[in-house]
């Protein structure tokens, strides 16, 4: 990757991130006030942005609310903010209104190898030990031997047994085919409570990784009962030479500093807008680098091979509980192996470019790529909030 540097910033107005139906839509932000320096729980009411947190102090004890939708809708608010001015505000300043993360005190969990695409690209990953310039030839070997076999699986279906045995015979069984077709998903802890950055923020990228990509997803919003209460768009960054290295270096691979994004706002669950609107988006890519690169990309919500609700009760349940809330991140189709810096490497990101991740139901979420290491340090953690929260007398 080159060196970060000064970049031009992405110019974001509420037409470019809002749903196409945003007068249907019941929409939860989270806005920096510096008046108070904290975070404060808004509503987005066309261009407008209305504070709620005197009435929900947090995103999560507004998802608890069986009334939420009617809040967002038409509660008195306090503050009122224009769109255009928090979406104009410079990344990770604290003295001037911008949007948040539109979650607070919910785990960060996510579920991976969901797609048959992705669920290839992670085998070659491993099969390459993370090294680009050997994902050419195992991708042919792999794609050879598999073809379609995985298309329309069921996991841990009858048909996914026999994939087991044909993929063991030429020896390319592996633990990511194991969570892709098998009984179990892959469900994991993404990043830090509070640690998401929101639309409009730069996106850490470790600056070890020298493969890696962005994976765009439809992210669920769950209450503690295990309700899903909304969905929203997310990053789920992607070190594949990390990972490809060893699985044990997911954590690693996953969490570092700015390296999760969501938003840019919550979609309540309502009449219009339902899980089987989730279960049926479509979800846009776009890439631009600095160089003027340009790549494209889509993952379909139709081609998931377990249903949402499948994936959350494997988050929550009698073995799991959250009482905060929780949000999962859904996978993701979308692998790129269009080569950009080398022959056979592939797609790897470079410092500056803009990740745009749209959804004509969810909105746009835009970031911009720097290395975690010279992303804002994250400082505002749960105590904070809370400390935040008292002085205003909200809790």
């Amino acid at each position: 990757m080159e060196s970060a540097a000064a970049r031009p910033r992405p110019v974001l107005t509420a037409g470019s991130v809002l749903p196409a139906d945003a007068d249907r839509a019941a929409l939860v932000a989270r806005v920096h006030n510096p008046e108070c320096d904290g975070p404060c729980v808004a509503a987005v009411r066309g261009e407008q942005v209305v504070d709620l947190t005197a009435i929900a102090p947090t995103v999560s004890d507004l998802m608890e609310r069986d009334d939420a939708a009617a809040v967002v809708r038409e509660a008195d608010g306090g503050h009122v903010w224009r769109l255009d001015e928090l979406l104009d505000a410079p990344a990770g300043r604290r003295d001037v209104p911008r949007l948040l993360a539109p979650i607070d005190l919910q785990v960060i969990k996510a579920a991976g190898v969901t797609f048959a695409r992705s669920l290839l690209e992670r085998v070659i990953e491993e099969r390459t030990g993370g090294d680009p310039a050997q994902a050419a030839r195992v991708r042919a070997r792999v794609g050879q031997v598999v073809g379609g076999t995985l298309d329309g699986i069921r996991p841990g279906s009858p048909e996914a047994d026999k994939a087991k045995e044909l993929l063991v015979s030429e020896g390319l069984w592996s633990q990511y085919l194991e969570v892709g077709i098998g009984p179990d998903p892959e469900v994991f802890t993404k990043a830090p409570v509070l640690s998401a950055v929101g639309t409009g923020a730069d996106i850490g990228v470790l600056g070890a990784s020298v493969w890696n990509n962005p994976e765009p997803e439809a992210v669920l919003v769950v209450d503690s009962r295990g309700r899903v209460r909304g969905a929203t768009l997310g990053n789920d960054v992607n070190l594949r030479d990390i990972e490809g290295r060893s699985a044990l270096l997911l954590s690693r691979a996953k969490d570092n500093n700015a390296s999760c994004a969501i938003g840019p706002f919550v979609r309540l669950l309502d009449e219009d807008f339902d899980l089987d609107t989730v279960r049926g988006i479509d979800i846009d890519l776009r890439i631009d680098g600095t160089d003027g690169y340009v790549l494209r990309g889509s993952s379909s919500m139709r081609e998931i091979s377990r249903d949402v609700l499948d994936l959350v009760a494997a988050t929550h349940g009698p073995h799991h509980q959250y009482p905060d809330g929780f949000v999962l991140f859904t996978g993701t189709l979308f692998a790129p192996t269009e080569d950009r810096q080398a022959p056979g490497a592939g797609f790897t990101h470079e410092y500056g470019d803009v990740v745009r991740i749209s959804s004509p139901r969810l909105g746009a979420l835009v970031n911009t790529v720097v290395p975690s290491e010279q992303a804002a340090p994250w400082t505002f953690g749960v105590r904070a909030l809370m400390h935040s929260l008292a002085r205003r007398g909200v809790l």
